[in-house]
């Protein structure tokens, strides 16, 4: 059996664990917020008409935060339509989907939902039909406690109490030709920047993303970013970061290792911004928002919009069904954003519901875990404390996409208050087991649980009808001699190994 071994020191940190890291980002995009979180259908429901059982996977997901309303919706989008009596809110034409919005749902809605479902919200304003006037009465509205025009009228809406949303997008994707309002580097760079300084005059503690790269494929990839914050480092905290991955063509090989273009994506977007930092001589650190990441099968029919005449309400799209070696990859690509905590500060799984996203509903009916929820999950309820610099020492394979690839990844977490040591770990291998060993500098380790997520058939998806058959289960292969900690990883597969710490 091939062997890999993994070197741990707790002396030795990357950075902290950020609850951040495990956002995720509903839009007004298919069937994400009418007929997921919102339902009034649904015979289960809050009585603003939000589903109950979507809100107890999204709190047992492990959510801290949730970016909204887009999104490429979001550029198209008066947030004025989704405030007020519900039956005078006007139906606009969604460019950005070819859809209908009925603004059934708006901000006051999304706000309650992340009371319920114990989140904190993440705002986007609109930088491609408007500006900044509009993100400042928006801000005026959200969080000014009161005796204004804006203010009142939110309390007037039902929310007396400010929302006090911290952390604000300034725009979404403006790189993209795609993005209504699109704009060159340097024009939204202005922008961002009137944006954000205007926005801190009403409150400085703001925390401001500003728009990087759509993809690492753009081809004003890194130029973007520099001509961006050549005009905004100073008034902004965080750029943003988008990637998608999608198994191409049966070559699994390459989609398992899609981890590797992770990190060359953050590092690359890192040396970036650094040398922005060091052209303007200032002291002050701009990190990453990865505020759109997943498995996203993009040329599929699912993900294909309307067109024509046709402009339908929630219309079913972007729906992938996940296989076990999607959660194997999502799993992957967590740990390469838990890696890289020393600069990746914030980060949202897109989307959160029926939309390229781990929980599914039907409209009225069942709801379900899909298999990139598991990984997820784990990640989230376990990471605590420090995130600990992983030394891997594993057999290698060959990807076309990227070459000479380990066949394991992990990354390993320590809480010095619990003593407790947790590794996520992935095998990328597509036949073989690969017996692997956990040593903590010095330390003894002492297994508390063990579990694994993989199957025989590794396209296997759940569904409404069986989403139990594969989920997390105890590895029996554990054990422990003189303190080290081996597992035997099945091929194509997530694991989790938690251990206390023996001084």
């Amino acid at each position: 059996m091939q062997k890999a071994q993994i070197l741990l020191d707790p002396d030795f940190v990357v950075g902290p664990v950020r609850r951040q890291t495990f956002g995720a980002f509903v839009e007004h995009l298919g069937r994400c917020v009418y007929g997921g979180i919102y339902d009034p259908t649904h015979p289960d429901v809050t009585a603003e008409g939000f589903r109950k059982d979507v809100l107890k996977l999204v709190r047992e997901l492990g959510i801290s935060t949730v970016r909204y309303p887009g999104g490429n919706f979001v550029s198209g989008y008066k947030w004025e339509d989704g405030i007020g009596p519900r039956e005078k809110r006007p139906r606009r034409l969604d460019l950005a989907w070819h859809s209908t919005e009925p603004n059934w749902v708006g901000l006051g809605e999304f706000i309650a939902w992340c009371r319920k479902a114990e989140v904190e919200p993440m705002l986007a304003v609109n930088l491609g039909t408007r500006g900044v006037s509009e993100a400042l009465e928006l801000l005026e509205y959200c969080n000014h406690r009161g005796d204004t025009t804006l203010s009142d009228l939110r309390a007037a809406n039902g929310s007396p109490e400010p929302f006090n949303v911290r952390m604000w997008c300034l725009g979404n994707e403006m790189d993209g030709p795609w993005q209504t309002g699109h704009k060159t580097a340097r024009e939204y760079g202005r922008l961002a920047a009137e944006t954000a300084r205007a926005m801190r005059q009403i409150d400085p503690e703001l925390k401001l993303v500003a728009c990087g790269s759509s993809h690492l494929e753009m081809p004003t990839f890194g130029d973007w970013e520099r001509e961006v914050l050549a005009e905004a480092y100073e008034q902004v905290d965080y750029i943003s970061a988008h990637a998608y991955y999608s198994e191409k063509d049966g070559d699994y090989a390459s989609f398992l290792a899609s981890a590797v273009n992770l990190d060359q994506f953050i590092e690359a977007v890192s040396a970036t911004v650094d040398a922005v930092k060091v052209a303007k001589g200032v002291t002050k650190e701009i990190n990453i928002s990865f505020d759109e990441w997943n498995v996203w099968y993009v040329d599929r029919a699912p993900s294909q919009p309307p067109t024509g005449d046709d402009w339908p309400i929630a219309p079913a799209l972007l729906e992938d069904h996940y296989s076990v070696i999607d959660a194997v990859v999502v799993g992957n690509l967590l740990i390469s954003l838990l890696r890289h905590t020393d600069r990746v500060h914030s980060a949202s799984l897109a989307q959160l519901v029926n939309v390229i996203a781990p929980i599914m509903t039907e409209n009225g009916g069942r709801c379900w875990k899909q298999t990139i929820f598991h990984p997820f999950a784990q990640a989230s309820n376990l990471a605590k404390g420090k995130v600990l610099a992983t030394k891997i020492s594993a057999p290698e394979y060959h990807a076309e996409a990227y070459g000479s690839v380990p066949t394991v990844d992990a990354v390993a977490t320590f809480d010095e208050d619990t003593r407790e040591l947790v590794v996520f770990a992935v095998s990328r291998d597509l036949a073989e087991e690969t017996e692997l060993s956990v040593r903590l500098g010095g330390k003894k380790l002492c297994i508390k649980s063990v579990e694994t997520y993989a199957n025989a058939d590794f396209t296997w998806k759940a569904s409404a009808d069986d989403d139990v058959s594969v989920v997390p289960s105890v590895n029996r292969t554990a054990a422990v001699t003189d303190g080290v900690v081996s597992i035997v990883l099945p091929p194509v597969s997530w694991n989790m190994i938690r251990c206390a710490v023996i001084y």
